[in-house]
């Protein structure tokens, strides 16, 4: 069983771990070892802090923090799972969480940016390409879903 629950001050350490393991150990793959640990810096106990002050952020539980991801009205932000649990539902529960979060609100779509590793997954849950663009991490692909 998954239970999602807003983000608590002391997760930080917990959710880089996930973090750090998901780039390292899959995004590596599309990923060059530079872009990896630029990511794996970028997303420090203090980063994750800050974004969870600047937008609403969870975390999937089964045990221990397995997953995150959060959301900024109906945009979609920093979304890992662990490994060990891919393929487990933790990614999509975490999903179909903030996505009823933002229709409920009266969003019509959730939109987000996937990484090469991640895009498929979001293509399995029903988002669409819009278009892809160039950042410091390198290609993303821009998806949306449609809420209603």
């Amino acid at each position: 069983m998954v239970e999602v629950r807003l983000f608590r001050p002391g997760d930080g350490p917990a959710v880089v771990d996930v973090i750090e393991r998901c780039l390292r150990e899959l995004n590596s793959r599309d990923y060059p070892a530079e872009i990896i640990d630029r990511m794996c810096t970028h997303f420090s106990v203090e980063r994750i802090e800050q974004l969870a002050d600047e937008r609403q952020m969870f975390v999937a539980v089964r045990d221990e923090i397995a997953g995150t991801v959060s959301r900024d009205g109906n945009k979609v932000f920093t979304m890992f799972v662990h490994p060990r649990v891919i393929g487990h539902g933790v990614g999509r529960r975490l999903m179909h969480h903030i996505e009823a979060l933002a229709a409920g609100e009266g969003y019509d779509y959730m939109e987000t940016g996937a990484s090469i590793t991640g895009h498929g997954f979001y293509q399995r849950l029903g988002y669409v390409d819009l278009r892809t663009s160039e950042t410091e991490f390198g290609l993303n692909h821009i998806l949306r879903k449609p809420l209603r």
